[in-house]
């Protein structure tokens, strides 16, 4: 069952309403609930350090999706490190395809329900293909996007990459 640290239980009830965290319950997935504040564009500290920072956590143990357009036109959710990049050639590597490309934030937000900094690869609107960093398989958890800004699930790396159906991959760069 999920637990939730910080937050005020109307928060907390709006939170568990994601579909992202709906996804986690669903499968039957342990995970737990993390509550934050901090600014999206922070004043020169980026948004992820800002919440491993508020989090407590390690940056290496907390993960960004990152969406990428492929030929086709569709998109993949791409799950890295907050403290490291994508590496696109290796991410279209992972997902059998020539090349990908950064999706348009417009795109990103209308197809996966989510918005900038809160994107999740769970419960999206359009389920697209994920591939999960293997530095994620590292650790006992991880952490990410619940579905909305201020709201990240810690979970088994295992379990995100079994729910989401991910492929696991070299897809962090440094």
């Amino acid at each position: 069952m999920a637990r939730r640290r910080g937050g005020t239980d109307r928060g907390a009830l709006k939170h568990t309403a994601t579909p992202a965290v709906a996804a986690l319950v669903a499968a039957g997935v342990p995970h737990v609930l993390h509550t934050f504040e901090v600014a999206l564009d922070g004043g020169g500290e980026s948004f992820g350090a800002q919440v491993a920072h508020a989090l407590e956590v390690p940056p290496e143990r907390l993960f960004k999706t990152l969406m990428v357009a492929l030929p086709d036109g569709s998109l993949a959710a791409c799950v890295v490190p907050v403290s490291g990049k994508l590496d696109l050639r290796a991410a279209a590597a992972a997902l059998g395809v020539k090349k990908a490309v950064m999706a348009d934030l417009a795109v990103a937000e209308r197809r996966t329900g989510y918005v900038r900094g809160g994107i999740s690869p769970l419960g999206q609107r359009n389920r697209h293909p994920v591939v999960v960093d293997a530095s994620a398989l590292t650790g006992e958890v991880m952490y990410l996007s619940g579905g909305q800004r201020g709201l990240d699930v810690e979970l088994a790396p295992a379990d995100l990459v079994a729910v989401s159906g991910a492929v696991v991959a070299a897809i962090a760069a440094d």
